[in-house]
């Protein structure tokens, strides 16, 4: 039992729920309002940094005037009180790589608190049910995970692959259909309230307040936990009823099918499109594809990795699963590195500098996903070279095991004994690519 009484209580929480997938929980609006909570959702809330909401507050101003004690107690009260209104978000728009806009919503501070607090009590009830199909923003899960997983299923044979994308996941999430998914494990009323005051809060652009019925603004604290609720049908059901097609692999709400021969692969496309027609959720048919890799050069990208079968060093005439950042992450990490380093930045003390550059590279390392198109390699694969900026992944004999990754050190991972404490850290190895594609 850990003796941090935050975790302690998610331990409990998972425990309970791991024993018994049938039960719903019903006393939980009282954990969210506990203070040691808050404080902890704090911290995860300032420690993410982040701009301010529609109010203006940012975390600087709560910290320098009001002080974290006061705006806590303040934020416990209203919880308690049943007075906490969440604030509409705002509405940021940033330009994709591939042309067009993403809009992220923004919420206030305060609301992030909430939700951080709001995450910390429900994580652990579905993190008992969710499969092993899924990597996106879980507890002790991260892209390179998701990687060698899929280099796996290739290695096996697996080389049919179904590249998909949910069209417009996050703008089509319905609400109802999403609260309903939650009263599975959820029976307090006055949760799935706070969470449906979110969810109807509005969002703030230029031309006013918008209120639409379907989807939940990326952005959010919550969000990553609710699309995980929302799609963990689809992984459920793929693994019961349809995992002889070929192995699913998800993050968020990208994910590819292996599969062992052509047949299976447009069988599960199509049992794919059935399943998210049952949420209300399509292809995009533009962005989903079937992929032979067993034909020379082609490949796919999952995650801002780009994945084919090239010759090996020793004998050209075998091949062996490739996988290497994909020409758009390798850009789109220059191009911060440069916003990082540009000359005006030269009077700067150096060890700010270093950093900032640190902390982008401690993330990608850490597995944040950067999607984009494969660098095709510029000349003989026989020859590999190691990618030097900082993308690194977890050794497979620890990714087998389900180390690795930001989260519950002290959980365990599902199908491990319930009286497991905890696994070592993972080896960090360097990431292997074609000659030519630095």
């Amino acid at each position: 039992m850990p003796s941090d009484p935050v975790r302690a209580l998610q331990w409990k929480l998972y425990r309970a729920a791991k024993q018994s997938r049938s039960r719903r929980f019903h006393a939980l609006y009282d954990k969210v309002c506990r203070r040691d909570v808050l404080n902890r959702a704090w911290l995860e809330v300032a420690r993410n940094g982040g701009g301010p909401g529609v109010d203006g507050v940012t975390i600087e101003a709560i910290e320098t005037t009001t002080g974290v004690a006061g705006f806590l107690e303040q934020l416990q009260a209203e919880l308690v009180e049943k007075r906490y209104r969440p604030l509409p978000v705002r509405r940021v728009s940033i330009p994709k790589r591939t042309g067009g806009q993403r809009h992220l919503g923004v919420p206030a501070v305060r609301d992030r608190v909430v939700q951080a607090a709001t995450k910390m009590v429900l994580e652990p009830l579905y993190e008992a049910d969710f499969t092993d199909v899924s990597f996106g923003f879980r507890p002790k899960r991260n892209a390179h995970q998701a990687r060698e997983r899929i280099r796996s299923g290739i290695w096996q044979g697996r080389r049919w692959v179904v590249d998909a994308d949910i069209k417009g996941f996050f703008d089509n999430l319905d609400h109802d259909r999403l609260v309903g998914m939650l009263r599975q494990r959820i029976s307090d009323r006055r949760v799935l309230d706070l969470i449906r005051s979110w969810l109807g809060a509005g969002v703030l652009t230029g031309d006013g307040l918008l209120h639409p019925q379907v989807g939940t603004p990326q952005g959010g604290v919550i969000s990553p936990l609710l699309a995980n609720v929302f799609l963990h049908h689809l992984d459920e059901v793929w693994q019961q009823q349809h995992r002889r097609l070929g192995e699913l692999t998800r993050y968020a709400d990208d994910l590819v099918i292996c599969c062992g021969t052509r047949d299976r692969a447009e069988a599960a496309m199509a049992t794919l499109q059935n399943l998210l027609a049952e949420l209300g959720l399509e292809l995009a048919e533009a962005k989903t594809r079937m992929v032979n890799l067993h034909n020379h050069g082609e490949g796919f990208d999952f995650l801002g990795y780009h994945f084919r079968m090239a010759p090996t060093k020793r004998d050209p005439r075998r091949r062996f699963a490739a996988c290497w950042p994909s020409r758009s992450a390798v850009a789109a990490a220059r191009d911060r590195i440069r916003e990082l380093t540009p000359p005006s930045r030269i009077g700067r003390p150096t060890i700010v500098v270093v950093e900032d550059v640190n902390r982008f590279l401690k993330a990608s390392r850490d597995g944040v996903p950067t999607s984009g198109t494969a660098t095709p390699p510029s000349s003989s694969p026989n020859s590999t070279t190691s990618f030097s900026t900082g993308l690194r992944g977890s050794s497979p004999a620890n990714t087998a095991r389900g180390t690795g990754g930001e989260g519950w050190r002290t959980w365990p991972s599902r199908g491990r004994a319930s009286g497991s404490t905890g696994w070592a850290e993972p080896s960090a190895t360097r990431l292997r690519m074609p000659h030519g594609e630095r």
